[in-house]
């Protein structure tokens, strides 16, 4: 039988091997840099062809977020295009992959990928549309860039920006949804009444490492708003200078969560500043959203701050209080969208891409009485 070869080497991969016995192979996922976060994973096994694995991740229990793993299946791919939902169980602290091989290799991740290598393409991509400005505002501790674009000339401030937690890769698939709406004829309306800052990736280090939640020496940007360094969270430093520059009528912060299987919106009802005017504009669009399209819903999501207890280290709290703008978080799934499930691939980068364009629209709709 061919050997088998586990390898996580590359941009974005995160595993190690505990043990191998037969077809069963215990696995680790690794901790992010200086932190004690860890959830994501992302390998590669070869020498598969014809064998039935039983991929067991025996840390799971002690990762970020185990209420996530109930309920949760794997991604796995065959030729880096399609990823559909492996066979998935969670028992005892470890989580199990099953899968049966047909090809010589496999890839497995916690969710479709979205690699710095896609983050270079989608840049350069972007970059060269018409009406586009392209901009490096920083540079990460590892010396990569970060990048944003002005799309748009009206006289609202309109900023979305992405992946603050690295593992949550399905918040990049989103941006690649929203810069090819955005740069597509169906924006002109939008672009006439706003211009949008677009921050696709605040956090190319920790993608590039393979975190799930900070960057390379493990700082979890949204809780460094309040007071960035550049010692710390040059990422975050760079994009709120020029978020002071443009000033912030609307944002969007685009993120995944663990344990909930929905799509939802978080807001900001906690700051000192709350203005009623901020909130219902706030619901309106989440109202709006749901009606727009089944891949999102209003039910479920996290518990509302009580007045005067919001945590300003956070970007939505931040925006809403130092700018008075309708500042939004939108989650997305790493397991499925329940309501509207899809059982062979599950919440995904293309339904990611789908719900940035619904997402365009509806604040289309009502920018102006942002």
């Amino acid at each position: 039988m061919t050997d088998l070869h586990i390898n996580a080497g590359f941009d974005g991969g995160n595993i190690r091997v505990v043990g191998v016995d037969g077809d069963r192979i215990d696995l680790a996922i690794e901790k992010d840099r200086d932190s004690d976060f860890y959830q994501w994973f992302f390998f590669r096994v070869a020498g598969v062809k014809g064998r039935r694995l039983s991929l067991r991740i025996v840390n799971a229990g002690e990762s970020a977020y185990p209420m996530g793993w109930p309920g949760y299946k794997a991604r796995v791919t065959t030729d880096l295009s399609t990823w559909t939902m492996a066979p998935t169980s969670y028992a005892d602290g470890v989580l199990t992959i099953d899968y049966e091989a047909t090809g010589d290799l496999a890839w497995f991740a916690y969710f479709e990928p979205y690699t710095m290598a896609m983050h270079d393409a989608l840049v350069a991509r972007a970059a060269a549309k018409d009406g586009v400005t392209h901009r490096q505002i920083g540079t990460t501790l590892d010396g990569q860039a970060i990048d944003y674009f002005k799309i748009g000339s009206g006289a609202k401030s309109v900023w979305l920006y992405a992946r603050q937690h690295p593992g949550e890769s399905m918040a990049e698939w989103w941006m690649e949804g929203a810069l090819d709406w955005l740069t597509s004829p169906a924006a002109a309306d939008l672009l006439a009444k706003a211009t949008v800052h677009v921050v696709p990736n605040m956090n190319p280090d920790g993608t590039l490492r393979g975190h799930l939640r900070t960057n390379g020496v493990g700082t979890n940007l949204n809780r460094e708003w309040h007071e960035p360094s550049a010692a710390k969270s040059p990422e975050v430093l760079c994009v709120r200078t020029m978020m002071d520059e443009t000033g912030v009528d609307f944002a969007l912060d685009v993120h995944g969560d663990e344990a909930i299987a929905a799509n939802f919106i978080a807001g900001f009802e906690g700051i000192p500043s709350w203005t009623d005017r901020q909130g219902d504009l706030f619901t309106r669009f989440g109202k709006a959203l749901a009606a727009a399209t089944p891949d999102f819903q209003t039910e479920k999501g996290y518990p509302k701050a009580k007045p005067g207890t919001a945590n300003l280290s956070m970007s939505t709290n931040q925006l809403a209080e130092r700018f008075g703008a309708v500042s939004v978080t939108l989650e997305m799934p790493f397991k499925d969208h329940d309501m509207n499930a899809d059982p062979v691939h599950g919440w995904s980068g293309a339904r990611s891409k789908q719900l940035a364009v619904s997402c365009l629209e509806v604040l289309t709709a009502m920018i102006d009485d942002v």
